[in-house]
């Protein structure tokens, strides 16, 4: 492929792209638009950031992913749970509105940017691989009730202090139950009840199918903040009532500006910008590559960390703060038809307009409806589904799902990640350490071998055929030996083990040097050693080294039927 569209995509649908295919597009891109526009204010607020931080985010990011990334239908900008961890890494900077927590915003976006585009040029996309699913469950279910609960002062009007653990919040709010203000309640339940019955208020307007119903049908967040916007306005609830709003939001376009590279400040946000990065593209790339199967398309995550990387660092030029892609939107963004990326670019355009002409209209917005909007979109993420299907299926991966979770709970998002990670490699290497090895016999006349445990089979006293299902590698090398010199030390009448390699993809250094000592120690024991099914990537490396000269009068076979003929086993 030609270098220059590997690295801009945006090429190969842009030249080919079909008329049929803008209605969807222009369709989507204005239905995201209109989630985006309050959203983006919202989680703004849940990173303790000025609401039109939220909105510059979701202008040149939207653009640049649509240019590098590889998705045609992912919905990037402002998230919750990446929003959570920018209110956590900032935090320790300096406090929420200050100039020192903006900047640390804008470093966080610059820094996790930079990031994805040097490992997204590195191709070190296979990196998704190293967190597994149960973990990743068990991290989002508790940053979503994590994120729940904090939006409760907003909720309840009531004041709580700057804390992102969640059992903190959960006492804090018990102490200030008397305190809450009925009328921010009224608001926010009624906003969540608004969100919830949009899509079927709906189908009392338009067909759902149409695109007028699509419209409407996802419209539910902006007449939460048009009605409850004009109550507190017209009522002078925020006066007569203390009803938090938002206040006056610049006009305007967001200026070019670099980031200030603050060396300490660089020091103290590596690793949270590490963990933004990651968790950022982990999503990003789950949700893309859900909706491209859809479609039969394919989704690079080499390419996608580049176009993640690209949207970053345009946050960070323009303002805003880290971005991704997010799992409604992009839904709501695939299900309203758009087929391509220039959605992303409508919705920027609409977005940029609402910059422009729109945010005096959002000074009597009720902060109550932002925190209603961030709880709705947070509960889709609560689910406890994945826990109980590897209850059943893997007690192993339920146990490192519920230590993700309640670390999360206990010590917060970073500490959960990270302990999140730690369990995922934990489990890797245990189950690494702890091979399946099993005796196999004949199954009756063929030339099939199964599991002597497990199946009716001909076996023969002087040969013992042994499967290994796993390469063989430092971690469980001393296993397959135990099992080997146990197998000698119980059976008087053996004269040959066949160790059956037709799963084994590596051996390392350690266990080739098991195989040197096991073939000596078994010869020690009048044993001979023999190997079958050996791969040839395997084979061609033992064939560097000495050891097939070491193993005879051992020999290799091509498959197991063929050394249990050759040794009298019939």
């Amino acid at each position: 492929m030609n270098p220059i569209l590997r690295l801009l995509p945006a090429r190969d649908w842009l030249a080919n792209y079909q008329r049929g295919d803008l209605p969807g597009d222009v369709v989507a891109g204005l239905v995201v638009a209109i989630m985006l526009v309050p959203q983006g204010m919202a989680y703004a607020l849940l990173a303790g950031l000025p609401a039109q931080v939220g909105l510059y985010a979701s202008v040149l990011p939207l653009l640049a992913y649509a240019l590098f990334g590889s998705s045609r239908t992912l919905a990037v900008g402002p998230v919750a749970i990446i929003s959570l961890m920018v209110a956590a890494a900032a935090g320790e900077i300096a406090a929420p509105g200050s100039a020192a927590y903006l900047s640390a915003a804008l470093l966080l976006a610059l820094l996790s940017g930079l990031m994805l585009l040097v490992m997204g040029l590195a191709r070190l996309g296979f990196i998704v691989n190293f967190m597994s699913h149960p973990v990743i469950s068990g991290f989002t279910s508790a940053a979503a009730l994590v994120i729940g609960f904090s939006q409760l002062k907003h909720l309840l009007g009531i004041s709580l202090p700057q804390t992102h653990q969640f059992l903190d919040v959960i006492v804090a709010v018990f102490g200030q139950l008397a305190s809450i203000n009925p009328v921010t309640l009224v608001i926010g339940l009624g906003s969540i009840g608004l969100l919830l019955s949009a899509g079927r208020l709906a189908r009392f307007v338009a067909d759902p199918g149409s695109q007028a119903g699509q419209v409407l049908g996802r419209s539910g967040p902006l007449f939460a903040v048009v009605l409850f916007t004009g109550l507190v306005a017209a009522f002078g609830l925020d006066r007569s009532h203390a009803v938090a709003i938002i206040g006056e939001i610049p006009a305007g376009l967001p200026e070019f500006a670099w980031p200030g590279l603050d060396r300490g400040m660089v020091v103290q946000l590596l690793t949270s910008a590490a963990l933004i990065a990651l968790v950022g593209f982990l999503e990003s790339v789950s949700v893309a590559k859900a909706l491209a199967s859809k479609r039969r398309e394919i989704v690079d995550a080499d390419r996608e960390l580049v176009g993640l990387g690209a949207a970053n660092i345009a946050a960070a030029l323009t303002g805003g703060y880290p971005v991704t892609g997010g799992f409604s939107r992009s839904v709501v963004n695939f299900t309203a038809g758009a087929n391509t990326q220039l959605a992303a670019m409508v919705t920027a355009v609409l977005v940029a307009i609402a910059l422009l002409a729109l945010t005096p209209l959002f000074f009597f917005l009720p902060k109550a409806v932002l925190a209603g909007i961030i709880v709705v979109a947070v509960a889709r993420l609560v689910d406890v589904a994945p826990l109980r299907n590897a209850w059943r299926y893997n007690k192993a991966d339920a146990a490192a799902l519920l230590v993700t979770f309640l670390a999360v709970l206990s010590w917060g998002v970073e500490v959960g990640i990270l302990t999140g990670i730690g369990s995922s490699l934990l489990l890797l290497l245990w189950r690494a350490s702890r091979p399946h090895v099993a005796i196999v016999g004949r199954v009756g006349d063929s030339e099939h071998f199964r599991n002597v445990k497990r199946h009716q089979v001909r076996t023969c006293p002087q040969v013992a055929a042994v499967r290994i299902d796993e390469s063989l590698h430092f971690a469980n090398a001393r296993v397959l030996e135990e099992t080997l010199l146990g197998l000698a030390a119980n059976s008087k009448e053996l004269e040959h083990i066949v160790l059956i390699c037709s799963a084994v993809n590596l051996i390392d250094s350690s266990g080739l040097e098991t195989l040197y000592k096991l073939r000596e120690e078994l010869q020690d024991a009048g044993i001979t050693l023999h190997l079958a099914e050996v791969k040839g990537p395997v084979e061609d490396r033992l064939q560097r080294t000495d050891f097939l000269e070491v193993l005879k009068p051992g020999r290799v076979f091509l498959s197991t039927d063929e050394a249990m003929r050759a040794l009298d086993c019939v």
